[in-house]
């Protein structure tokens, strides 16, 4: 049997949706066991590809980092180990050339035993307070503690800690699809207060994208609006539709619902993103459902021939009333 080699690839921070789908997509090219952890990072496990491409594992984590570059996905950091974890915890100390191989039991224990506990994948800052009181401070001083005083510390997740700790992580790759989403970017020149021209520029990227995934034969099931600010910051958040839908009217009203509930009070706003989330077939969708709203009906009936205008003369022949404003 192959012995188990993982990949963590971590992203940047910054990283787009799109982005982050074309790295998956280059991720699946290399291996079919590719599990992916919104909303910036993977693991793979490339244990049974290694003969096929005649190499080590540290030589094919390189060519994905220089395949990142090549398709604008940017630069990304890579630990490889035998566990999960283990790689994980690798990939956050990559340095420079972005590949970190831990190739046997020998090197993984030297990498893990002189890092601060909070280093360890699963260990967050409270639980890192928790065990520095104790005296623990490095994750080889976890290591070395007994089963049962590690959990007397941190409780359940003791085992678990420990385990990674010494190396141990049974978890393996389940690989899955990322669900389909498209996404919509608008960028400000300068920092932008108005609320009037920030809910112009709103209501210009949900009309564009209900087209997007109209055009497409999709429907969202959820909108997630990030915004960034002047401070280089991002705000998120999400929300599910109560019915899949692409039409413009439903996507907008959950676009103001996201809107309004953060409250903004003079934000200096440098761009929004506007995405679709977990995007389905639209027949997959329930079927139309007259409403009692003749408006609604009209502006739903309405939608196919302003997509077939907008898609033969461009987006901003057609759009709301409210998104002609200049919002640059």
């Amino acid at each position: 049997m192959t012995e188990p080699v993982i990949m963590h690839v971590r992203c940047g921070p910054d990283i787009t949706p799109e982005a982050y789908r074309q790295l998956l997509d280059l991720l699946g090219d290399l291996s079919p066991l590719v599990q992916p952890i919104p909303p910036a990072a993977a693991v793979v496990e490339v244990g049974g590809v290694l003969r096929l491409y005649r190499t080590t594992p540290a030589d094919l984590a390189q060519r994905v980092c220089v395949r990142a570059l090549l398709h604008g996905i940017g630069s990304v950091r890579i630990g490889v180990a035998d566990t999960w974890a283990t790689a994980a915890t690798a990939s956050a100390h990559a340095g420079h050339s972005g590949v970190l191989w831990l190739p046997d039991h020998r090197a993984t224990t030297a990498f893990l035993g002189s890092l601060d506990i909070e280093a360890l994948y699963g260990v967050g800052t409270k639980t890192a307070q928790t065990l520095r009181r104790y005296g623990l401070y490095t994750i080889g001083a976890l290591a070395a503690q007994p089963e049962d005083v590690v959990c007397r510390l941190v409780g359940k997740q003791g085992r678990t800690l420990r385990d990674r700790a010494r190396g141990i992580d049974p978890r393996r790759v389940a690989p899955r699809r990322l669900p389909e989403a498209a996404s919509l970017c608008h960028a400000f020149n300068r920092d932008m207060l108005d609320p009037v021209l920030l809910r112009a520029a709103l209501l210009d990227l949900v009309a564009a994208l209900a087209e997007r995934i109209r055009g497409r034969d999709q429907v969202a099931r959820a909108l997630t609006l990030s915004v960034r600010l002047a401070d280089g910051s991002r705000i998120e958040r999400t929300r599910r539709l109560l019915a899949p839908s692409a039409h413009t009217d439903d996507l907008r009203t959950v676009l103001w619902q996201i809107w309004d509930a953060l409250a903004f009070q003079r934000a200096r706003v440098r761009g929004f993103t506007l995405t679709a989330d977990d995007l389905a077939p639209a027949a997959a969708g329930p079927g139309t459902q007259l409403s009692m709203d003749p408006a609604r009906e009209a502006r739903h009936q309405v939608e196919p021939v302003l997509d077939r205008i907008n898609a033969k003369f461009g987006h901003t022949l057609v759009r709301p009333a409210g998104a002609y404003r200049v919002a640059s």
